[in-house]
C-alpha cells in the first residue's frame, strides 16, 4: 500500500473513530437529541396580570384558536360476568357439564358469559405534539382500550392511548397517544390560577352527553372549594357556572387569553337534571406541579399520620391553648402507629412550627407533609398544656388507595340509658355505662359520657363532634364521671372556647369549638 494511500486508509479509520466516540461521549453526558416521544415538558404558565377589553369577538377568537388542542376520548372498561359454574361452587372455565354429569359440553352449548364491555366518554387536552394529553382520572381508570379522536377529524378517526401516569387525590390523569395523525399536534397554552377572581371571565370546552367540542361560557363564581379528593383530604377547586356536563369531564377552563386554568371535573345537580350552574374544576396550578410525578408513573407524597381541624384559629381559641397567635395546626386524632404517634404527638397538639418554618393553618401543614420525600426526618414545634414541646418525626409514603378503602362512616345513634344531660353545645350525653364502654372499646377508667345525639347546625355538629364519642377530657380536664361533665360544662360561659377530647373508633380525637 502506497504512503500516501495509506495516510489516507488512516485518517478516515480516525474520523469514524472520532465520531463513534463522540457520540458516546454525548450519550453519556445526555448531550444527544432525546426522543420527544419519551419525555414531556413542563408548560410554561404565563403569569401577567389578566386585562384588557372584551368585545363581541372575544369568545369566538378563543374557541376558534384553542378547541383544536381539546380531544374526545372514549373508554371501554371489560367487566367479567359471573359463570354458571361459579354459582354452583365452581372455579372459573369448570366444565358445568363435566361436573354434574360426567361428560363433555354438547359442541356449541356454552355455559359462559361474554365480558359485558362499559362504554364511558370525556375530554382533555394537548400539553405536548409528542401526544401527551392531560384528563381527569376517573375518565380513564380501569379502561382496558383508550381512544383519542381530534377536532376536526372524522367520527370513525380515532387514535389509540394509553395511561402514563394517574393522581386519584386531584383526579388527574396523564395518557398518551400510542399513534399520532400527519399533521403536528397544536399544544395548550398555561395560565396563572392563583391569579383567578371571582366574576372573572373563562370559558369550558369538552364532550357533553358526545356532543363534540361543545363551548359554554361564565364566570368564576367562587375560589378555594373544599369539594376535590376525599373526606380528610379535601381539595381546593375553582367553582364555574360555565356549563359543565356529564362528558365535559377533563376538558379544560380556559380564560380570556385562552389559557388553561382548570381542568372541569365535577358539577352538582338535583338528580332531575345535569347542569344547574354549579361546576367544579380543579386548578392547573395544582396539578402543573405533579406533572413530573405523572410523567414518572407515580405521585409520591408523605404523611405523617394525623387528623387536623380545618377550621382556622379563632384569637380566643388560640389564647385558651396558650398559644402566642393564632396560627398552628390543631391535631384532631393520631393515627395508631404512624409516624405522629411514634413521635410523641397526641391529640390537642398544635403543630406551629414544620421543618423550621412557621405553620399557618391546618392546609399549610398538609402542604408541607405532602410536599416532604418520604423517608425525611423533620422537626416539630408543637403546644400541649400551654407550653412549647420540640419533636422529631420521619415522614411515611401516602398510599391513597388505601387511605381511601380505610376510611368509612359512622353507625347510627345508640339509644343508651335513660339518663341524659343537654350541654348548650347541641349535644345530649348519657352516662358510660360498663357495657357501653366495652362496646364502645373505650380505655378502661376513662371517659364520663356518651354522646347520644348531634343536633343539626349546631356548635358541636360543626366541629365533628359525632353520636358515639365518648368524652375523656373537657378543657383539658379528665373527666371520668357524670358528676365531672357537669362540673366542667358548668364552667364554661357563652362565647368560651370548648376543647374536647373523645374516644372514637379505638382513637382519641380533639375537637374545639365555640359555646353559643
Amino acid at each position: 500500500m502506497s504512503t500516501r494511500k495509506t495516510t489516507l486508509f488512516y485518517a478516515v479509520l480516525i474520523a469514524v473513530a472520532s465520531i463513534a466516540v463522540g457520540m458516546v461521549i454525548a450519550s453519556r453526558l445526555e448531550m444527544s437529541p432525546a426522543s420527544s416521544a419519551q419525555t414531556v415538558s413542563m408548560p410554561a404558565a404565563n403569569s401577567a396580570p389578566l386585562n384588557g377589553p372584551i368585545d363581541a369577538a372575544t369568545f369566538r377568537n378563543i374557541a376558534k384558536a384553542q378547541t383544536p388542542v381539546v380531544v374526545n376520548i372514549r373508554t371501554e372498561q371489560r367487566r367479567r360476568t359471573r359463570q354458571l359454574t361459579e354459582f354452583f361452587g365452581g372455579q372459573p372455565g369448570d366444565d358445568l357439564f363435566d361436573r354434574f354429569f360426567g361428560r363433555q359440553r354438547p359442541r356449541g352449548d356454552s355455559t359462559e358469559e361474554p365480558d359485558q364491555i362499559m362504554e364511558g366518554a370525556g375530554s382533555g387536552f394537548i400539553i405536548d405534539r409528542a401526544g401527551f394529553i392531560l384528563t381527569n382520572n376517573h375518565v380513564v381508570e380501569g379502561a382496558s382500550r383508550i381512544s383519542v379522536s381530534l377536532f376536526g377529524a372524522g367520527r370513525s378517526e380515532e387514535y389509540e392511548a394509553k395511561v402514563i401516569g394517574r393522581d386519584p387525590l386531584t383526579d388527574s390523569a396523564l395518557i398518551q397517544m400510542t399513534q399520532l395523525p400527519k399533521a403536528p399536534l397544536q399544544e395548550a397554552r398555561f395560565g396563572d390560577s392563583d391569579q383567578l377572581q371571582p366574576g372573572d371571565w373563562v370559558m369550558a370546552i369538552g364532550n357533553p352527553f358526545n356532543l363534540h367540542h361543545t363551548i359554554s361560557v361564565g364566570v368564576i363564581s367562587a375560589l378555594g372549594r373544599g369539594v376535590g379528593g376525599y373526606a380528610g383530604r379535601e381539595q381546593d377547586m375553582l367553582q364555574t357556572d360555565a356549563a359543565i356536563n356529564p362528558g365535559n369531564s377533563g376538558g379544560p377552563l380556559l380564560n380570556i387569553r385562552g389559557e388553561v386554568v382548570g381542568v372541569n371535573t365535577a358539577i352538582y345537580t338535583d338528580q332531575r337534571s345535569a347542569n344547574i350552574g354549579i361546576g367544579f374544576a380543579m386548578p392547573i396550578n395544582t396539578i402543573r406541579e405533579l406533572l413530573p410525578q405523572l410523567r414518572a408513573g407515580k405521585v409520591v407524597r408523605g404523611r405523617i399520620g394525623v387528623q387536623v381541624q380545618r377550621d382556622e384559629l379563632t384569637e380566643r381559641a388560640a389564647k385558651g391553648l396558650g398559644l402566642p397567635g393564632a396560627s398552628g395546626a390543631v391535631i384532631s386524632s393520631v393515627n395508631e402507629g404512624g409516624p405522629a404517634d411514634k413521635a410523641g404527638v397526641r391529640p390537642g397538639d398544635v403543630i406551629t412550627e414544620y421543618n423550621g418554618k412557621p405553620v399557618k393553618d391546618s392546609d399549610d401543614l398538609v402542604r408541607m407533609v405532602v410536599s416532604t420525600k418520604p423517608g425525611t426526618t423533620v422537626p416539630l414545634k408543637v403546644y400541649r398544656g400551654r407550653q412549647p414541646r420540640s419533636l422529631n418525626v420521619t415522614v411515611e409514603e401516602l398510599n391513597i388507595d388505601e387511605e381511601m378503602g380505610v376510611r368509612g362512616g359512622r353507625s347510627d345513634d345508640e339509644s343508651g340509658p335513660q339518663e341524659r344531660l343537654e350541654t348548650g353545645l347541641g349535644l345530649e350525653l348519657t352516662p358510660l355505662t360498663p357495657e357501653l364502654a366495652r362496646r364502645l372499646r373505650a380505655p378502661d377508667g376513662e371517659g364520663g359520657a356518651v354522646v347520644t345525639r348531634v343536633q343539626r347546625n349546631s356548635a358541636a355538629a360543626r366541629a365533628g363532634v359525632l353520636p358515639q364519642d365518648v368524652l375523656l377530657e373537657i378543657n383539658q380536664q379528665p373527666v371520668s364521671s357524670m358528676n365531672d361533665v357537669r362540673r366542667e360544662l358548668q364552667r364554661i360561659q357563652s362565647g368560651d372556647s370548648v376543647f374536647l377530647l373523645v374516644w372514637r373508633q379505638g382513637q382519641e380525637v380533639f375537637v374545639s369549638m365555640t359555646k353559643p
